[in-house]
């Protein structure tokens, strides 16, 4: 049975868009599926699915959360495949020394990827910032909070888009590898 992640955008920041992740958990299991894990506060969920693609995955999540805990947020799915090949194709993890600093951004169609390179000026010079064929990674040496293209990510530039850094992406690549054993 094929394992997923979920990757819920702008949950649990502040007061608004606020989704429990036991609520979550639950809601998972509701639609289905089964092996429900989540990880930290900020709408991250790995789950495995008999059919489906990540695509409707997404769908289906976003609609239930919607109509059943009444918040609307974009979600975002990446079979555990996918979540390996972005992880193989950063060619910025060996340069981080911070995994905190370093930023994966996640789009649910790889076609959005080049739009990202709208943020191309914003980017500083002690930082990198990479376009790949699964993923876009922005590593901010002197940090998230004051990258300007960091806040491009986390705001309108980034809203089919979703954020999660380094340390948070291995995170769920360990709870793939623990599902799927």
């Amino acid at each position: 049975m094929p394992t997923f992640v979920a990757l819920l955008r702008g949950v649990n920041v502040g007061k608004a868009k606020r989704v429990p992740m036991a609520e979550l958990r639950a809601l998972l299991g509701e639609l289905g599926y089964t092996n429900v894990a989540t990880l930290l506060n900020s709408g991250n969920a790995v789950f495995r699915a008999t059919k489906g693609t990540p695509v409707k995955h997404a769908t289906e999540i976003a609609s239930a959360i919607a109509s059943k805990l009444k918040v609307e947020v974009p979600v975002i799915v990446k079979s555990a495949k996918e979540l390996a090949t972005i992880v193989s194709e950063n060619a910025l993890a060996q340069r981080a020394q911070d995994h905190s600093r370093l930023l994966i951004v996640f789009v649910q169609d790889p076609k959005l990827l080049p739009g990202l390179a709208a943020i191309e000026p914003l980017v500083a010079p002690s930082e990198q910032f990479l376009v790949g064929k699964s993923a876009a990674y922005l590593h901010c040496a002197t940090g998230i909070l004051e990258s300007k293209a960091g806040e491009a990510l986390l705001g309108k530039a980034g809203k089919a888009a979703t954020t999660r850094n380094w340390a948070t992406v291995l995170k769920l690549q360990a709870l793939v590898s623990e599902s799927d054993a």
